[in-house]
């Protein structure tokens, strides 16, 4: 049920996590917004599907009153859930990963419907070559446009670090790691093509205009 290698007698048991939740204060319940009768977080769940690597996606929601409408939409359609803490989202990611045992895992948020497999599959075989790291990342300096961000985190490390994060690096996961990379060893692979500027990551309304017709398609 693993997305496993077997490299240098190391097992990397690979899980996709999908950060999701109904109360983002620009956009609420952007992850059940609409396009043709789908919901938003479909078209996420469906992008990351189409990588052959893929073999178990995860979405992490709060244990919250306001997601009850997104935790029915994912058990009615046979998606694996974690309900966790709303706020402390490092926590919620780790505890995720360890339901599912998983010994890596890669983050992708919720507000990329239009994620490539490409860049999925890509994080997947630099993790190959670089098994022991403890992240890999496009992010770090980022090089792909918003919406295409992928981030393969060690289960370990981040429970071992958890309790060094302020507040906002609680909020965003990974973002202690940078600020102290030094400490870490963080892989960064970097975009070819040169598409930066085109953003397709869903954070506003007007980005939902702007971007529904590519959804579409």
């Amino acid at each position: 049920m693993y997305l496993l290698f077997l490299i240098s007698n190391k097992n990397i048991k690979l899980i996709v996590i999908i950060q999701a939740r109904s109360g983002s204060t620009r956009f609420k319940n952007k992850v059940l917004i609409e396009v043709h009768g789908k919901p938003l977080i479909w078209y996420v769940v469906r992008q990351i599907k189409k990588s052959k690597k893929v073999k178990k996606i995860v979405v992490a929601i709060p244990k919250s009153d306001r997601d009850k409408n997104l935790y029915s939409y994912l058990k009615k359609n046979k998606i694996n859930i974690y309900r966790g803490d709303e706020n402390n989202v490092a926590k919620r990611i780790l505890y995720a990963a360890k339901k599912f045992k998983a010994n890596n895992f890669m983050r992708i948020s919720a507000d990329s419907p239009l994620i490539k497999t490409s860049i999925i599959n890509k994080c997947i075989n630099v993790k190959k070559n670089f098994f022991n790291y403890d992240l890999i990342t496009n992010v770090f300096p980022r090089s792909f446009p918003s919406g295409q961000s992928v981030e393969i985190i060690n289960t370990n490390v981040l429970q071992k670090n958890i309790k060094f994060m302020k507040k906002s690096e609680l909020e965003h996961v990974t973002s202690y790691f940078y600020n102290n990379s030094t400490k870490f060893t963080i892989k960064n692979f970097t975009n070819v093509n040169k598409d930066k500027k085109f953003k397709s990551s869903i954070d506003t309304i007007n980005d939902f205009k702007k971007l529904k017709h590519f959804i579409k398609k």
